[in-house]
């Protein structure tokens, strides 16, 4: 294992930060970024002009790893090139293979793991220290809990809205699913937290309020005593009632357990969007049973009926796994035709990926990659369809669009409607007669549309 470097004469003080993954990697990357402002040191997303090179990586799958080793790879060139005085590695991938990572890159500076998150300034501070015939510093403790206090974030989305998150870990423990070896048993916290974090999210700026976790349905099952009546919809009730929100955005729902009173809370709360993202992963009885998703497809459809006549105008979002161990020709033929009966207005796919530690890693009856893939691209080719025909309804309509990247003289802005959540769903891009700030809701007339993006002009500006 090659050692920390002798040749540092000036303590490095600007810090490039690259963040990958997830909005709940994101939010662990925002309390990094804050972590390591306080500590004094010049954050920036800018490598050329760092001093220390920092990667918050997602070791979810293997194309998330992959993803992460190239920034990696990146970082050490830059390190041996002498452009960077140290490497640090953060987030997920070490949190669960840290010694991969170090037997890899083993002239790396520092290993990081998640449950260290609020240590990175005082790592990079000991890393520097390091004397050339020391190993390369570890601080991962893996066997400590992630901290749950997500307040102080220095925050990576624009200022006009922010991620809250609700829980931590996950209790679900689906058979191809990696997160719980990640991020541990499920862990909530307490309303009266989140109500507080979203308070201070609120008066920095955001008016869109996206609540995540692991599962956000099965927020408040951990608890104890009393505290138990306590459950997803009684928190976004809560959060309604916030001074200066004006979207309230719920992802990561599981349909095992999604309640009738979190379905009235769609129709009952102010600011709560008819936007409901559902991952399902599959349709089939037998491969949701091996999955462990505790649930049925005629489960699933009544959920998305009752959904449906709550809020006529629903926007559903949902993801779907392909090539999962086991899946014949017939079962993937009845995923086919349940993603043609229930036309989900937006629908993302993965291929499956087999994950060391995981249940299904394990089964019998692994599909090949190349059917795997094939099987992913059908199933977006029927997806694409859908949503063309879905989206084409819009033009002509006037929507309420927030702005999350301003134009100008060259060029147009880009958008949201209610119905686009960030990072995940299509844009609307926003032709205007003069540039949109950043965050301003505009109205704005469709004009043109296709499976992801819509196009329209600001009227009455």
């Amino acid at each position: 294992m090659n050692s920390q470097p002798s040749n540092i004469t000036n303590p490095p003080t600007v810090v490039g930060f690259v963040n990958l993954g997830c909005p709940k990697n994101l939010i662990d990357g925002e309390r990094m970024l804050a972590n390591l402002a306080l500590s004094g040191y010049v954050v920036t997303g800018d490598l050329d002009s760092a001093d220390v090179g920092v990667v918050n990586t997602c070791g979810f799958i293997e194309a998330a790893r992959d993803e992460a080793a190239e920034v990696i790879d990146e970082l050490m060139d830059r390190k041996r090139a002498g452009q960077l005085q140290l490497v640090v590695v953060a987030g997920c991938y070490p949190q669960r293979s840290y010694r991969e990572i170090l037997d890899r890159w083993p002239d790396v500076d520092a290993v990081v793991g998640l449950s260290a998150r609020n240590e990175l300034g005082h790592v990079i501070r000991r890393a520097v220290r390091q004397k050339s015939d020391e190993p390369v510093l570890c601080v991962c403790s893996c066997g400590k809990p992630i901290p749950f206090d997500d307040r102080e974030r220095l925050r990576l989305t624009p200022r006009h809205y922010a991620y809250l998150r609700v829980s931590e870990g996950c209790d679900n423990r689906c058979s191809y699913c990696s997160i719980p070896l990640i991020r541990g048993r499920l862990r909530s916290k307490p309303a009266a937290a989140i109500v507080e974090e979203g308070r201070e999210l609120l008066a920095d700026g955001a008016s869109e309020l996206i609540v995540i976790g692991q599962d956000t349905t099965a927020y408040g099952h951990d608890f104890k005593g009393n505290r138990r009546n306590t459950d997803i919809a009684t928190v976004l009730g809560k959060l309604d009632r916030l001074p200066g929100m004006h979207w309230l955005r719920l992802l990561y729902t599981h349909p095992a357990s999604f309640t009738d009173r979190l379905i009235g809370a769609f129709g009952e709360l102010e600011h709560l969007l008819p936007y409901v993202d559902l991952p399902l992963q599959h349709a089939s009885d037998p491969i949701l049973t091996s999955m462990g998703r505790r649930t049925t497809r005629a489960q699933i459809e009544a959920l998305i009926g009752k959904l449906r006549r709550e809020r006529p105008d629903l926007i559903l979002r949902t993801t779907m796994i392909v090539g999962y161990p086991g899946e014949s020709d017939a079962a993937f033929r009845e995923l086919l035709d349940f993603v043609r009966g229930m036309r989900f207005d937006r629908l993302g796919a993965f291929a499956y990926s087999s994950e060391p530690g995981t249940r299904a890693a394990d089964l019998p009856n692994q599909v090949p990659g190349p059917v795997r893939q094939q099987r992913y691209d059908e199933l977006m080719s029927l997806q694409q369809s859908i949503a063309t025909e879905i989206q084409q309804q819009a033009v002509g309509q006037c929507l309420d669009v927030t702005i999350d990247r301003g134009g100008d003289e060259t060029g147009p802005s880009h958008g949201r409607f209610w119905g686009q959540a960030p990072d995940i769903d299509g844009m609307t891009v926003v032709r205007s007669s003069s540039p949109l700030p950043c965050g301003r809701s505009v109205r704005v007339r469709i004009t043109a549309a296709d499976a992801y993006d819509l196009e329209g002009e600001a009227v009455g500006e």
